[in-house]
C-alpha cells in the first residue's frame, strides 16, 4: 500500500470556525502572539495566557470537523495515511485519522512549565473540565500551562515529522503557509520523483521548487479535486 503523508496548517480547521494562528498580521484570536505564546508571555502574566487557552480549547470543544478532515481520513481506505500537523486543534482524530503527528502540541492537554514533555505530568482535559484554574499546579509543583509549543521554543516532534515524510509515495501540503520553520523545512526530506501537492486558496511561497502541483482551493474543494487526480 503507497504512503501517502498530509502537512496541515491552519487552512485545514478554518472551515471548521477553529483558527490556530498562522496569519500574515501577527494575531492569534486578536491577541498579539508574544503576549499568550511565549514562555515569557506565562511568566509575565500567567492568568492572561492560562485564560486565553480555556477560551480557545471551549472553542474547539464546539467545532466539529470538516469535510477536508473527513476526505483525508477515506483515503486510509486506499493508501498508508500519516498527517503531520501543525495543528493544535484534535479535528483529524475526530474524523477519525489514526495516525497523526503534532507538530506544535496539543491544545486539549496540560502540562508542566518545568518539564513540558514529561509525560508523568501532562493531563487531558475534557469538556466537562477543560477550563484550567490558573496557577493551578502540576504534580512537579511548577504551574500548569498548556501543552503547546511557544514560540522560541524546540520542537520535539519534528523528527517524527521528518521520518515520515522520508518514508512518503505522495506528499501534500494543506492550508499551511510554509513560512513556519522547522514545519516548512519537512520539504527537504521528500524523496526525488514523489509527487506533491500544495492545497491553499492563496499564493504560497514554493522557493526554488518547480515541481510542486498547485491545486488553488480551500482544504475541502482541493481535497475533492486531489481525490481526483489520485
Amino acid at each position: 500500500m503507497k504512503k501517502i503523508v498530509f502537512l496541515t496548517g491552519a487552512g485545514m480547521s478554518v472551515e471548521s470556525g477553529f483558527k490556530t494562528f498562522r496569519g500574515s498580521d501577527g494575531l492569534w484570536e486578536d491577541y498579539p502572539v508574544e503576549q499568550v505564546a511565549t514562555h515569557e508571555a506565562l511568566n509575565a502574566d500567567p492568568e492572561l495566557v492560562i485564560n486565553f487557552y480555556n477560551r480557545l480549547r471551549k472553542k474547539l470543544f464546539a467545532a466539529q470537523p470538516n469535510e477536508g478532515h473527513r476526505l483525508i481520513k477515506d483515503l486510509e481506505k486506499d493508501y498508508e495515511v500519516t498527517i503531520v500537523t501543525q495543528n493544535v486543534d484534535d479535528l483529524h482524530e475526530r474524523a477519525g485519522s489514526r495516525n497523526v503527528i503534532h507538530l506544535h502540541g496539543e491544545l486539549k492537554k496540560v502540562c508542566s512549565s518545568d518539564d513540558p514533555y514529561n509525560a508523568e505530568f501532562i493531563q487531558e482535559l475534557d469538556e466537562a473540565h477543560c477550563e484550567v484554574v490558573p496557577f493551578t499546579k502540576a504534580k512537579d509543583g511548577s504551574i500548569l500551562r498548556p501543552f503547546i509549543v511557544f514560540f522560541g521554543e524546540a520542537v520535539p516532534m519534528i523528527e517524527a515529522g521528518a521520518r515520515a515524510v522520508e518514508e512518503a509515495d505522495i506528499f501534500v501540503i494543506v492550508g499551511t503557509s510554509l513560512n513556519v520553520y522547522p514545519a516548512a523545512g519537512l520539504l527537504r526530506y521528500v524523496r526525488p520523483n514523489v509527487p506533491i501537492y500544495l492545497i491553499d486558496p492563496n499564493e504560497v511561497a514554493q522557493g526554488k521548487r518547480k515541481d510542486i502541483n498547485v491545486i488553488r482551493k480551500g482544504a475541502s474543494e482541493g481535497l475533492k479535486e486531489l481525490k481526483g487526480k489520485l
